[in-house]
């Protein structure tokens, strides 16, 4: 009897860090089946590419054109990454940009160890305290962590790219940083989601002079067609390609960052600048069958709660039923649910507190999570009070304007990294003669324990401000591997709701076994945890799977969810590059 429980927590738990046998994931789906649910299949055509020797998906068309240039100039998946990066900070000035920061994995074959994660996530000013965002009677301040210059962490995403590049990358750096300074000063066209992000900030925006003076010029917003031109950021690109690191953090962009902060009356000093340090992590990692599947670390939440839902939900799923079966979304949903619970419990920086990443994702702790779902009933927020703590077990709105790029090749180097100022424009702040736009990084701090922050998400101790601390973040740049090499690269922005898009699209591949572009397209839910509600994409669930879910008790509401995956896989010597139909991005292989 024994023996056959042990089988049996096997067979469930092959998503775990251990498995009985290894087996190839399911075949692509090659015809149509009628549980398909698509965002726009008509839009295949425009957003996929297939080649043999190297793909990439990113959220803008320079972005790409950039990193197709450095391997047409002989440059490596490093040199491709870096020109995609500063590419999109002139490309998406809503959603990134060099006063932003991020995580990035990266594999070459000649690392022995597996892949490398770069965590260059802004860090709380030396200045930084618990009660920072609260008034004399302990309440949060409204909105002193989202606008303005108290919202701003120290910018982390020049260092860690340039070291990442110094590192990995073969041509020079100017060459490198060429394409961006050039779509700088000769300006892109402004497309809707940009126009849309520049109405809805218009009134945060107006009130920073530099600000007003790139976006809304002459106090009217850029619409859609206009040229934006951003010529104090191409002289701040300029300073990098000549200085590296030091062009941004020491030279006189650094001074122009301190000194208007401290005239806005809270000083990102100097010494918070060059003291900025790009930490190597590792990768939090695991097993299913024949693949491996790597993501990132504490301080982001991503990695960690990825590993447990699909944990949680590979042994209570029915692929044969198809993802969109309401038995299947519901089993799905709680393991979201259950995993944000944990996010607010357990999950910061792992250089201030004690993150418990090998017991959260560990066979005996999945175990006790998948055995409270509950299959003929939904549970509500408060069902989780008296849960054990995963420590007795041992043997926590990023918006949609944050940004992902994936790189992948045929001769097995991968890049991944996703990037971000916050919300839209950050903290609404251009430092005038920089052209940098400043993160708003802060708000992803609790700003006080229970309370939520722009995405609804809850805050707990762990991830209360300090100084030099990292905010905890859901960014979760992945790779999957099998036999030693990357097969599939992806991630996302759209804040909380990262965790639960990447994990849908890997389950989506994996286990329904939808090629990729039905993977990334598939229409999308998330639950987590608080607000108590199964939130799924406007165009709504079916009508016979929205009836039976609500009967199992989910209050669900349509919902922007805002994810826009780029995702490259190597499949039987053929590349795929997908960028989200549900975007404005850009894919190309080759």
């Amino acid at each position: 009897m024994k023996l056959q429980k042990k089988l049996i927590f096997c067979l469930v738990f092959i998503l775990g860090l251990y498995s009985c046998t290894t087996s190839r994931p399911p075949s692509p789906t090659t015809q149509a089946v009628p549980w398909i649910f698509s965002a726009e299949p008509s839009l295949r055509g425009k957003v996929e590419r297939s080649g043999q020797k190297y793909g990439i998906a990113t959220q803008g068309s320079g972005a790409t054109q950039a990193a197709r240039k450095m391997f047409e100039l002989g440059g490596n998946a490093a040199d491709a990454a870096t020109a995609a990066t500063f590419a999109i900070s002139v490309e998406r000035p809503q959603s990134t940009g060099l006063g932003g920061g991020g995580f990035l994995l990266y594999y070459h074959p000649s690392l022995k160890n597996g892949p490398v994660a770069f965590d260059f996530r802004e860090m709380a000013p030396a200045r930084s305290h618990e009660k920072m965002f609260l008034d004399a009677k302990g309440e949060v301040v409204p909105d002193k962590s989202l606008v303005g210059i108290h919202a701003v962490g120290v910018p982390g995403l020049v260092s860690g790219i340039v070291k990442f590049h110094r590192r990995f990358g073969n041509l020079p750096l100017a060459v490198v940083i060429a394409p961006a300074i050039a779509m700088a000063e000769e300006g892109i066209m402004v497309y809707p989601e940009l126009a849309e992000a520049i109405e809805e900030e218009a009134e945060h925006l107006l009130m920073f002079p530099a600000s007003k003076e790139i976006f809304l010029p002459g106090g009217i917003g850029l619409k859609v067609g206009q040229l934006l031109k951003q010529r104090d950021l191409a002289m701040t690109l300029r300073a990098i390609s000549a200085k590296g690191e030091a062009g941004f953090y020491s030279g006189s962009v650094g001074h122009k960052i301190a000194a208007y902060s401290k005239k806005l009356g809270w000083p990102i000093t100097l010494d918070d600048l060059r003291r900025y340090l790009v930490k190597e992590r590792t990768p939090v990692s695991t097993r299913f069958g024949d693949y491996t599947l790597y993501s990132m670390a504490p301080p982001s939440s991503g990695g960690t709660h990825i590993a447990q839902i699909i944990g949680m939900s590979h042994g209570l799923l029915r692929p044969e039923k198809g993802p969109m079966w309401e038995q299947n979304i519901h089993v799905v949903a709680s393991a979201m649910q259950t995993a944000f619970f944990d996010r607010a419990r357990y999950l910061g920086d792992p250089d201030f507190v004690k993150v418990p990443v090998a017991t959260l994702i560990g066979p005996k702790y999945l175990q006790d999570l998948q055995g409270r779902i509950k299959l003929d009933k939904a549970r509500k927020g408060d069902d989780f009070a008296g849960w054990p703590d995963a420590f007795h077990f041992e043997g926590p709105k990023e918006s949609d304007q944050t940004t992902h790029f994936s790189i992948l090749t045929k001769d097995g180097e991968a890049v991944v990294s996703t990037q971000t100022i916050n919300g839209h424009f950050g903290s609404a702040i251009v430092v005038p003669g920089t052209g940098v736009v400043l993160n708003n990084e802060m708000d992803d701090f609790a700003t006080k324990v229970g309370a939520s922050n722009l995405f609804g998400a809850i805050g707990g101790e762990n991830n209360l401000p300090e100084a030099k601390k990292r905010p905890l973040s859901s960014m979760s740049p992945t790779l999957v591997f099998k036999n030693s090499l990357p097969v599939l690269a992806l991630g996302t922005p759209s804040g909380t709701r990262i965790l639960t898009c990447v994990a849908q699209t890997v389950i989506n591949r994996l286990i329904y076994g939808l090629d990729l572009y039905d993977s990334v397209a598939l229409l999308r839910y998330h639950q987590q945890w608080m607000p108590d509600k199964l939130f799924v994409e406007e165009r709504g669930f079916p009508k016979n799977q929205h009836e039976a879910l609500t009967a199992l008790g989910h209050v669900i509401e349509t919902k922007d969810i805002g994810c826009r995956i780029q995702a490259v896989e190597l499949n039987e010597k053929k590349i795929n590059a997908v960028s989200d139909p549900r975007g404005e991005g850009s894919s190309y292989a080759l």
